[in-house]
């Protein structure tokens, strides 16, 4: 009896382990790249901002979920922001699949914060007549912009010289990119190994991938794109909202509108509206320069919009606050970023109920305006008791002034020609004055004229 109880335990052992090297063999792995996937492209042009950063973070996430095989960058620009484009870069290195860059088309360049991503690409290539480099920084201000300091040029050139080292490019080249802003046509690139390719368009470029194989960290990833299906993304609302936002022009242009709406707005109290308008403009200029990130920038225009409709109800007004509230909420609702342990479902939630408030808000204030507009026609136009009578009788002598009887109401009143009209006399009204009217007898006789016949 022992013995098959031994026995039966090293049976139920072995079925165990079994089932775990199985299961360890037939384990869901992570989705990974095919040879025969889709590639996605997405065009960056115009300055390197916090957009064109979540758009490509999105887009290299979704791509790796989809098995695609390769993510295609076709840029053309003149710089942008350090951050974005230091965060654009390590989401490009740390992706797991080849990313690669394509300056095209003919004409374009790829300057300043260009020659980063292409430098951190695993896959670089230009067409002819495009060029790359000068990628000294510079500070920009109000009054314009100025090379940055010492410090900050040093950091940037051992920066991009460690990127051009990891991706294995020259890296005295990439330096002199920052140190002596060092330009390079696209030949000139090619034949110094900054880039891999010249390619006059992105068929191109494609068809002299195909059966290539490219190794990412200490990984094979063999190419076939050129039969492959193309995928081209676009920016969702959030993006293309960061993405203008954050251009440091339209920064700046929003950070002095809303210091001109506070200044006015405090030295001219009363109607509310350049107070809202520079309390908004104000957030979005300053995250426009960076100041705040956009988690901070959404969650502050979020408690701004509720402030300002809190406000609208205890305060009397046209709605003005209730409408730039509904504004604030809009854009702090749209601006709030994905975080992880939120679940996506209750973000659309979320920005579906602001979109609603925002919606009851502006037809609350369109149906009080008409109201408004309506009761003030109405005012104007309005019923026999908010115009003057036409007719009355003189309860007093008219010498020339003095009190007629009209609809049951005493009024004060003046002979038009200043004659004397008599009490009891029926009497027209000729016009009004405020509450003054001016009257002449109902049968145009007075005792002026009387006295006229006697003589």
């Amino acid at each position: 009896m022992k013995m098959h109880a031994k026995n039966g335990f090293k049976l139920l052992v072995l079925v165990v382990v079994a089932a775990l090297v199985l299961t360890a063999g037939i384990a869901p792995a992570a989705a990974s790249p095919e040879a025969g996937g889709p590639v996605v492209v997405i065009e960056v042009e115009g300055t390197i901002t916090a957009g064109q950063l979540s758009f490509i973070s999105r887009q290299i996430k979704e791509s790796v979920e989809r098995g695609a095989q390769l993510f295609v960058l076709l840029l053309d620009t003149p710089g942008g922001l350090v951050d974005a484009t230091i965060d654009i870069t390590k989401t490009m290195m740390s992706a797991s699949i080849p990313v690669a860059v394509l300056v095209t088309p003919a004409g374009a360049i790829a300057a300043s914060a260009g020659s980063f991503i292409i430098l951190s690409s695993d896959i670089a290539a230009m067409a002819p007549g495009t060029t790359v480099g000068a990628a000294h920084p510079v500070q920009i201000t109000p009054e314009g912009s100025t090379p940055a300091d010492d410090k900050t040029t040093t950091f940037l050139a051992e920066h991009l010289r460690n990127l051009a080292n990891n991706k294995g490019r020259p890296a005295d080249l990439a330096e002199k990119f920052v140190l002596e802003n060092l330009t390079l046509s696209a030949e000139d690139a090619h034949e110094a190994g900054v880039i891999n390719y010249l390619a006059k368009d992105l068929r191109d470029f494609l068809e002299q991938l195909d059966g290539t194989v490219v190794e990412k960290d200490g990984r094979d990833y063999p190419l076939q794109p050129a039969a492959a299906e193309l995928i081209y993304p676009e920016m969702n609302a959030r993006e293309k909202m960061q993405n203008l936002l954050s251009d440091p022009q339209v920064a700046f242009f929003l950070l002095m509108l809303g210091l001109l709406g506070l200044y006015f707005g405090f030295s001219n109290p009363g109607t509310f509206v350049p107070e809202v308008i520079g309390g908004i403009l104000l957030v979005m200029g300053v995250y426009g320069i960076g100041l705040f990130d956009t988690s901070t920038t959404g969650v502050l225009l979020l408690l701004l919009g509720v402030s300002l409709l809190v406000a609208e109800i205890f305060t009397p007004g046209f709605g003005v606050l209730g409408i730039g509230g509904a504004i604030s909420l809009m854009a702090g609702a749209v601006m709030l970023p994905l975080e992880p342990l939120m679940s996506t479902e209750w973000y659309h939630s979320f920005r579906l109920t602001a979109v609603g408030i925002v919606l009851a808000v502006v037809l609350l204030v369109a149906a009080i305006s008409y109201a408004v507009i309506y009761s003030r026609r109405r005012w104007k136009d309005g019923g026999s008791y908010f115009q003057p009578p036409t007719k009355g009788i003189a309860v007093s002598e008219l010498n020339p002034e003095g009190q007629i009887k009209a609809r049951g109401e005493l009024w004060l009143a003046r002979s038009d020609d200043g004659s004397t009209i008599p009490q009891g006399t029926e009497v027209e009204i000729i016009r009004a004055e405020t509450l003054f009217l001016w009257v002449r007898p109902l049968d145009g006789k007075t005792d002026f004229d009387n006295d006229l016949k006697e003589a």
